[in-house]
C-alpha cells in the first residue's frame, strides 16, 4: 500500500512498536515498517532473551495498555547484589528500603512482542508494513519518502511528514539523514542462556565483575535464571563448544555458590558487544530513538529502558507539537540529552572501570561498592538514574495518557 503519512517509523522491534502504540490515540496517520515478521523465531528483537526493566518502564507500558497483557508475568527484581570477583566488596539494593515493591522487572522479549501487537492491532491508524525490505530513504525539506518491498514482491513508495528511525545500531535511516555514530567495540561478547540454580533466586538479581568483563543472572519463572556471561572475544569460540557441564563448571568458577550448584543450561546465544552513540539525535524531518541513537552494553540493563523513554519523550512532543514543525526535532534533541548522556557515561564508565586489570583501580572500586552499600543516599540517586528521573519525566512515565490536539 502506497500514500502518504504523518509519520512513518522504521524499525518494529520493542522501542519502534512501543512508539507506534504510543502515537496511535493523537489521530496520527502512521507507517510502521519493520522487516521481520512480528511472530518470527528470526525477529531480533522478540528473541528468547530477556530484558530488564525499570519501574518507569512498568509505568510506560501500562499507560500503553501493554503491561497487563504480557502473556509470562513479569518476574518481579526484590534486590540486587553486585560484588567483584576475588574480592570482599559488595554492594546490595533492596526494593524496601527504597520504598519500592521491586527494583524492577525481568519480561521475556518474545512475550513482550506478543502484547505489543496484540495491542498494535486495535490500532487502525497505524499501517504495518511487515516483513518488508526498505529499499530507500529520500530526506526531504520536511520529512522523507521511503520505498519498501513487501514479502510478495509488492513496491510501496510512502511519503511522511516526520520519519523515525527505530532501525538498531546499524540504522539505514540514520546513515541516510547524513547523522555520524560512533562506534566502539569493548572486545567482549554476551553469551546469553537459562541456567537452573539448586537454590531458589528468592527474586534476587546478580551483577558480579569477572576478569573478562560482568556475569549477571536475572530471576525468572520456575526456579531459573537468565544468565549473561560476558566473555572476552576471543574465547567466545570455545565456550560455545564447551559442554553443558564444562559450561556450568566455568559459570560456577566466576560465580560461586550463592545460589548453590548449576543444575540445568539451556541453548547458549552470543551477542558481541559495543557500544555506538550517533553524533544526533534529530535531523530536519527526522528523529532517531533507540539503539539508533545509542546501542549500550548490557552490564547495567538500561538500554531498553533508555530507548522506551525516547519514544515516550518523543510520544509527549508530538501531543504539543505538528510533526512537520521544525522545532520538534530540536524540542526532542534537547529533552533526552541530560537522560542520553548519564545513562552513557554511567554504563561506559563501569565497563572501563570493571575491566580495568590495574591493581591500584581494583583497589579503589573494592572500596567504592563497600562505601556505596553504606551510603543510602548512593542509592536513591542510582535508582533515579535507573528511571530516568533525573531529567524531565514524560507523562507516560507518569501514568497521564496523551490525547490528540483539539
Amino acid at each position: 500500500m502506497s500514500g502518504k503519512f504523518d509519520v512513518a517509523i522504521v524499525g518494529g522491534g520493542m522501542v519502534g512498536a512501543s512508539l507506534a502504540v504510543a502515537l496511535a490515540p493523537l489521530g496520527l496517520r502512521i507507517a510502521l515498517i519493520e522487516g521481520h515478521a512480528f511472530d518470527a523465531a528470526s525477529q531480533p528483537s522478540f528473541d528468547d532473551r530477556t530484558t530488564a526493566m525499570s519501574n518507569g518502564s512498568r509505568r510506560i507500558l501500562e499507560s500503553l495498555e501493554v503491561w497487563a497483557r504480557l502473556a509470562d508475568a513479569p518476574t518481579p527484581i526484590a534486590r540486587i547484589h553486585i560484588s567483584d570477583q576475588g574480592r570482599f566488596g559488595f554492594a546490595r539494593l533492596d526494593a524496601r528500603e527504597q520504598g519500592l515493591l521491586a527494583m524492577g522487572y525481568v519480561v521475556p522479549n518474545r512475550s513482550l512482542g506478543q502484547a505489543l501487537w496484540t495491542r498494535l492491532r486495535e490500532c487502525s491508524n497505524v499501517h504495518p508494513y511487515c516483513p518488508a525490505q526498505l529499499l530507500r530513504v529520500e530526506p526531504g525539506a520536511a520529512g522523507g519518502a521511503l520505498e519498501v518491498r513487501s514479502a510478495d514482491g509488492t513496491v510501496s513508495a510512502i511519503e511522511a511528514r516526520l520519519v523515525i528511525a527505530a532501525d538498531g545500531v546499524h540504522s539505514a535511516v540514520r546513515q541516510a539523514y547524513g547523522i555520524l555514530a560512533e562506534s566502539r567495540d569493548y572486545g567482549q561478547t554476551a553469551v546469553i542462556a537459562t541456567v537452573l540454580p539448586q537454590r531458589f533466586h528468592d527474586y534476587v538479581a546478580y551483577e558480579r565483575f569477572t576478569e573478562t568483563g560482568p556475569l549477571a543472572l536475572l530471576p525468572i519463572s520456575d526456579r531459573r535464571c537468565t544468565l549473561v556471561l560476558t566473555l572476552a572475544s576471543a574465547q567466545v569460540a570455545s565456550a560455545m563448544a564447551w559442554s553443558d557441564a564444562e559450561f556450568l563448571a566455568e559459570v560456577q568458577r566466576r560465580f560461586g555458590f550463592r545460589l548453590g550448584r548449576m543444575l540445568k543450561v539451556g541453548k547458549r546465544v552470543a551477542y558481541p558487544l559495543s557500544l555506538t552513540c550517533a553524533a544526533r539525535t534529530s535531523a530536519p524531518g527526522c528523529v532517531i530513538v533507540g539503539n539508533a541513537a545509542q546501542g549500550l552494553h548490557p552490564v547495567a540493563g538500561m538500554g531498553f529502558n533508555l530507548g522506551l523513554r525516547d519514544a515516550a519523550c518523543l510520544a509527549e512532543l508530538l501531543e504539543e507539537f505538528d510533526c512537520a514543525d521544525a522545532r520538534l526535532p530540536e524540542a526532542y534533541e534537547a529533552w533526552r540529552a541530560e537522560d542520553r548522556r548519564a545513562i552513557i557515561a554511567f554504563t561506559d564508565g563501569l565497563v572501563r572501570v570493571f575491566a580495568s586489570p590495574l591493581g591500584a583501580v581494583r583497589r579503589l572500586r573494592n572500596l567504592a561498592l563497600l562505601t556505596f552499600d553504606l551510603l543510602p543516599p548512593a542509592k536513591a540517586a542510582l535508582s533515579s538514574l535507573s528511571t530516568g528521573a533525573s531529567a524531565r519525566i514524560p507523562k507516560l512515565a507518569r501514568g497521564v495518557a496523551l490525547m490528540a490536539r483539539s
